[in-house]
């Protein structure tokens, strides 16, 4: 079997029944890669039915959206609180100054102490115990934004100060390191 119109245009017919035979191989092997992609499709959309049909499903997405409307709507309600108790905690006493010392010559131990309880504002309050061998004697001195109106003892001024700059030092050491 011989063609003219071959051998006119001067190609040898096994040139092109080798070309086919090649086409047929890579239109194999895209048949066979589409074939698992459609099943992995097919596998996929069969799990997300599950035996559900269209009426079924749209409840089940309405139900889902619903559920995510409930948790924005915890969120917000998160959110806020988060907010009002932050309010609530920038009144609360933070910071802490304790000073222990003798207050009498005689008497050992350091039972005396300053303590000053601060808010973040630095007010707050500084109470002064005094033991003597005839008795224990506490004063309480308010503190607004870090200051008396009324003049501190060395021991409540330094129980202030550790209070004030508590915070300061461990940053201090933090940069340090």
């Amino acid at each position: 079997m011989e063609s003219k119109i071959l051998e006119t245009l001067g190609i040898d017919p096994a040139y092109i029944m080798i070309f086919i035979l090649a086409m047929i191989v890579v239109l194999f092997v895209l048949y066979v890669n589409l074939s698992v992609k459609y099943n992995r499709l097919q596998s996929s959309y069969n799990v997300f039915m599950r035996g559900r049909n269209g009426k079924t499903l749209e409840e089940v997405l309405k139900e889902k959206f619903g559920e995510v409307d409930a948790i924005v709507k915890v969120t917000k309600q998160n959110r806020s609180d988060i907010k009002e108790m932050s309010k609530i905690l920038e009144k609360n006493f933070r910071k802490t100054g304790i000073v222990k010392y003798d207050a009498f010559n005689e008497m050992g131990g350091k039972l005396s102490f300053a303590v000053a309880m601060l808010d973040n504002d630095n007010s707050g309050w500084i109470l002064n115990a005094m033991h003597s061998r005839e008795g224990c004697y506490t004063y309480i001195k308010e503190i607004i934004k870090g200051e008396s109106y009324i003049e501190l003892a060395e021991e409540e001024a330094e129980a202030l100060d550790k209070a004030i700059y508590e915070n300061y030092d461990v940053e201090v050491k933090a940069i340090k390191k």
